[in-house]
């Protein structure tokens, strides 16, 4: 009940414009949390008194088949919180505990009238006869979340008798445990525009229309001129998030272009009249003059009974340029320039800028049934102090409410973007107070309703209340741009932190690729003197087997002609090697001796004692005998 509670809070602020909680949880609690009671007792509406003051305030006087003229009397000033109010008076139901719900399907919006004693399967049995949607296959926003069971009554859910709820149709039915993986999951989205790919990460709860809003960023084409190809058929595709979509995994392919322009033919209205200025008559209550007889008598063909945009409008940025040219051929030159394009984009062009560059949205809604909208449109928009200050200060979308399809589809938009509390203030204004002009600005990161002022006010009173709203909106642009002064100057001190710190990790980096590398040199060196080492190693033990095959045999103990050699070996060894040849053999095979050894003829000397010569000098094919060498005799051999 507080989470109802608190939604409940919010419309009635939303509504009755009340900033003071305590005073809206005073009327609130008066009504007993009475949604429509506790407007009312904000905002009464007498309707007797306000037929009366219909027929006081003007005059039709019939002159001719298609010529008539509208004599205002002097009205009563409004009081300003009547004037910047939007009336919720709706007829009320004999039951005191029936439920009135506004139900969101299908960019329509359906309303439910249904007993509080009923339950939500009951609730689902009559969606799907209004909707067409099948009771399994429903899933509904707002009803209350895990209390809402098929046997839970209404009234237990704490519904307010205007409560706004989704309805859209899932494609299967799926768990809860699905469901929240859906969500959580990540998906890849690999776009394609002309030459160029996009390749987007997106989580589950992010809808479409968010993606196609991203996409406009990047690839400069407006929503509404987007062609796509490679989404899923899906009722409702742009509200839908993308864990319902049916995405291929891991990656999902799409293709976006944009739409061959499209020149659309508008009939212009054409007005005659006797004043441009003028297609009405009003007597302003601070004025010093009355009107003349040719600003009294006005000479309007039968197309001037046109409205503004036609019947069935599917296109919303088509409709609003159609608005905008036939308001300028209907009213002349003189008149605002409208926003030619979709609420979303005004929303983008004027709230969602940065906050020295944002502008207020004036929303203006006209009504052909409304007696007020002539003189609003041709006296109060045509009044040049107005036009300046919406020029200078203002983006102005326009829009018809006349025909009910398009008053349903900028209820629906209206919802989208600003949020149900906004859709419900507008559709509680009755068409004799049309036409109104709503101000929305951006105030504490939140796009909302300032203001509404309604047709039966005077040109001071209009200037009044834009200079107020601007006033306020000045106040807030500047809170905001010291706000995002002070978030760009943390950023900037975070992006320069973040700066030094790769930097850091750069050098870091460098400092560890350099003594990689030289480890990698170091140790490839020694790799390569290991290899040598064995390559000399295998060259030498190749030297000493040759040696050790053409060493002769060593003669036996008692042969006769016997040299005995013994070979001191060179310091730090003391040992000596010792060995008998032939008298007869050479010295190549005392030398072939040694280098079996390991003391080859390139490294070592050969040295005979007395008288001290090296014998390595010597032939090789001399004998041993010949050298002196017999029977026996010491040599030394030395490092060369």
């Amino acid at each position: 009940m507080a989470e109802n509670r608190e939604e409940i809070l919010a419309n009635f602020q939303g509504i009755t414009n009340i900033e003071d909680v305590a005073e809206a949880i005073f009327h609130l609690e008066e009504t007993n949390w009475d949604l429509l009671s506790a407007i009312n007792r904000v905002m009464p509406q007498d309707d007797n008194n306000s037929a009366s003051q219909s027929n006081d305030t003007h005059d039709v006087e019939m002159i001719d088949d298609d010529i008539s003229v509208i004599t205002l009397k002097k009205p009563h000033p409004p009081d300003r919180e009547d004037r910047n109010q939007a009336s919720t008076s709706s007829p009320k139901n004999n039951s005191v505990d029936l439920i009135e719900l506004q139900v969101h399907c299908n960019n329509k919006i359906h309303e439910i009238k249904i007993s509080g004693a009923s339950t939500v399967h009951d609730l689902k049995k009559q969606l799907e006869l209004v909707c067409g949607v099948p009771v399994c296959r429903q899933q509904i926003s707002g009803l209350g979340g895990s209390r809402a069971t098929s046997a839970a009554t209404l009234s237990s859910l704490g519904l307010a008798r205007n409560g706004v709820l989704g309805l859209k149709a899932a494609e299967r039915l799926m768990d809860d445990d699905e469901v929240a993986e859906r969500l959580t999951t990540t998906y890849v989205l690999r776009v394609k525009h002309d030459q160029r790919e996009y390749t987007l990460k997106y989580p589950g709860t992010k809808t479409v229309q968010e993606v196609k809003n991203d996409l406009y960023s990047l690839t400069d084409i407006p929503v509404r001129h987007q062609v796509w190809t490679g989404w899923p058929t899906v009722t409702g595709l742009d509200d839908t998030v993308l864990a319902m979509v049916g995405l291929d995994l891991p990656q999902h392919e799409l293709t976006v272009k944009r739409a061959p322009s499209k020149q659309r033919e508008y009939k212009r209205i054409v007005v005659e009249s006797s004043d441009s200025d003028n297609s009405s008559v009003e007597e302003v209550e601070d004025g010093d003059s009355f009107p003349t007889e040719d600003d009294m008598f006005v000479d309007v063909s039968s197309e001037r009974l046109q409205p503004l945009m036609s019947e069935h409008v599917e296109d919303e940025a088509l409709g609003c340029i159609e608005f905008a040219q036939r308001f300028r051929a209907r009213y002349g030159p003189n008149t605002p320039n409208f926003f030619e394009g979709t609420l979303q984009d005004a929303i983008k062009e004027s709230c969602l800028k940065p906050a020295k560059e944002r502008k207020l949205l004036g929303v203006y809604l006209h009504h052909e049934q409304s007696v007020l909208s002539n003189v609003f449109c041709a006296q109060l928009l045509g009044c040049e102090t107005v036009l300046q200050t919406l020029a200078a200060n203002f983006v102005l979308y326009g829009w018809d409410l006349t025909h009910p399809h398009n008053n349903n589809m900028l209820l629906t938009s209206i919802a989208s973007a600003l949020g149900p509390v906004a859709s419900m203030t507008i559709r509680s204004i009755p068409v004799e107070r049309l036409p109104a002009l709503l101000i929305i600005m951006r105030v504490r990161s939140n796009t909302e309703i300032y203001s509404v002022i309604n047709g039966n006010v005077g040109v001071s009173e209009l200037v009044g209340s834009l200079v107020e709203a601007l006033e306020r909106f000045a106040s807030q642009r500047e809170e905001d741009a010291r706000l995002e002064r002070e978030r760009d100057a943390r950023q900037r001190v975070k992006l320069e932190q973040d700066e030094a710190y790769q930097r850091s990790l750069e050098a870091d980096r460098a400092k560890e690729e350099v003594k990689k590398q030289q480890e990698l040199e170091r140790n490839q060196e020694l790799e390569r003197v290991e290899s040598e080492r064995q390559i000399e190693e295998a060259r030498k033990e190749a030297l000493r087997a040759g040696a050790e095959a053409r060493l002769p045999a060593e003669p036996a103990e008692g042969d006769g002609d016997v040299a005995r050699v013994r070979v001191r070996l060179p310091p730090p060894h003391h040992a000596c090697l010792e060995r008998r040849f032939h008298a007869s053999d050479t010295l190549a095979a005392l030398l072939d001796f040694l280098a079996s050894k390991g003391y080859p003829k390139e490294n070592y000397k050969v040295i005979a004692s007395w008288p001290r010569r090296d014998l390595t000098m010597e032939s090789h094919s001399s004998t041993l005998k010949a050298l002196k060498l017999y029977p026996q005799e010491t040599v030394m051999l030395e490092e060369r």
